[in-house]
């Protein structure tokens, strides 16, 4: 039987706006001299999905040249400042994503995702035939990043505003396989000190 195909979509499209006047960007933010969207991309390239698409926004040109040389597929969304949603149906509307059974939805702010991590969220996944969606947690608690079926797509072309992957859990009366991953499933970065807290040094 054929394993069910996984694209990973990485959310990097945001205005970072808890960030506050400096006008520096989290995702350009260092972690042992590599910027955060680019690391988060070399541990997508790394796992076992079948592509991986990034989805860019505030600050485009930036992120994108940060992302120079890697195999992934860059889709720009105008829409960024509507929330969320645009940027989740931006990286499903990839041609990229068509033929995947699911996606993998990963924020570009969370440091402490590993290869290993995406790995067993993408077993999982498998395992369950590609019917159920993964989610990694953190000690039972909800967190990021999350695998949705293909038979939610629709769902995920219909949102609207600021909503994200938990919403589409809420409404999507599938079952929920939860895949703890300690701690880095609930680790993100959205202030200079959370940066500096967890290893990283602020660029641009």
């Amino acid at each position: 039987m054929l394993k069910a195909s996984v694209a990973i979509v990485i959310l990097a499209a945001g205005k970072a706006s808890r960030m506050g006047e400096s006008g520096r960007h989290k995702l350009l933010a260092e972690f042992d001299g590599v910027p955060l969207v680019r690391r988060c991309a070399l541990t997508a390239l790394g796992s076992d999905a079948a592509c991986v698409i990034v989805v860019t926004g505030h600050r485009r040109r930036e992120i994108e040249a940060a992302l120079a040389g890697l195999p992934v597929t860059l889709v720009d969304n105008p829409d960024y400042e509507d929330g969320m949603a645009s940027s989740l149906i931006a990286g499903l509307s990839s041609k990229r994503a068509d033929d995947a059974d699911g996606i993998l939805v990963m924020l570009a702010d969370m440091p402490g995702i590993s290869i290993a991590h995406l790995n067993v969220l993408i077993s999982a996944f498998r395992n369950s035939g590609g019917k159920a969606i993964a989610r990694a947690v953190s000690c039972g608690k909800p967190g990021n990043p999350v695998v949705l079926p293909r038979s939610l797509n629709h769902v995920i072309l219909r949102l609207e505003g600021d909503v994200g992957a938990r919403d589409i859990i809420k409404m999507s009366g599938l079952p929920v396989l939860g895949v703890d991953v300690g701690d880095a499933a609930s680790l993100d970065v959205d202030t200079t000190e959370d940066i500096l807290a967890t290893g990283g040094e602020m660029k641009n």
